[in-house]
């Protein structure tokens, strides 16, 4: 859930393998939480996920309530066309890190220019390439979503359409983060 690349998708997860706190005192720490707790948790855990800073995720949640619509709906959107983690989603990268990192030292092409802002907002027909695509050339692309068409043979990615809720996967429950930043 919340280490890098492949690992807690695995049985030998730490979170699969020992659910609680670590200590001695990690098992006796369950206690009722609160509405509050719960928010805030839910929200630590997707500005964890998708790697940003407070301030950051802030934003994108004010920017989602301005907007029309559902605005749980709107706030994952804008986090998932977010260039690091689509070019995290296209198996470019092992970890969103490292996708932030790729884009962030110009290693990823859109439409064939060079960008090195991760949180750069991506659009429908955008096309996603690395710089050196002999580098890329044996990058494994098994969980690539359905809003994503990749081109193994030419080394790059599209955005076919903006993903509605179903085509996230993300574990993540949005209206808690929302009902979070409207108290």
């Amino acid at each position: 859930m919340l280490l890098k690349g492949e690992r807690c998708l695995s049985p030998k997860c730490a979170m699969v393998k020992r659910p609680y706190a670590p200590g001695q005192h990690g098992q006796a720490r369950f206690t009722k939480q609160s509405e509050y707790g719960k928010q805030l948790r839910e929200k630590q855990k997707a500005r964890r996920i998708y790697g940003m800073g407070e301030t950051q995720f802030a934003n994108y949640a004010v920017e989602a309530g301005k907007a029309e619509g559902n605005t749980a709906d709107i706030l994952m959107k804008l986090l998932e066309t977010r260039l690091d983690n689509v070019v995290y989603r296209l198996g470019f990268a092992a970890s969103r890190s490292g996708a932030r990192q790729m884009v962030s030292h110009g290693l990823m092409q859109v439409n064939g220019k060079k960008v090195s802002i991760p949180s750069y907002r991506l659009k429908a027909g955008d096309v996603i390439e690395p710089k050196n695509k002999a580098a890329f050339a044996d990058f494994k692309n098994a969980n690539v979503p359905t809003w994503i068409e990749i081109d193994a043979k030419k080394v790059a990615g599209t955005v076919k359409h903006i993903p509605s809720r179903e085509e996230i996967d993300t574990t993540v429950n949005e209206s808690l983060i929302i009902e979070f930043y409207s108290r």
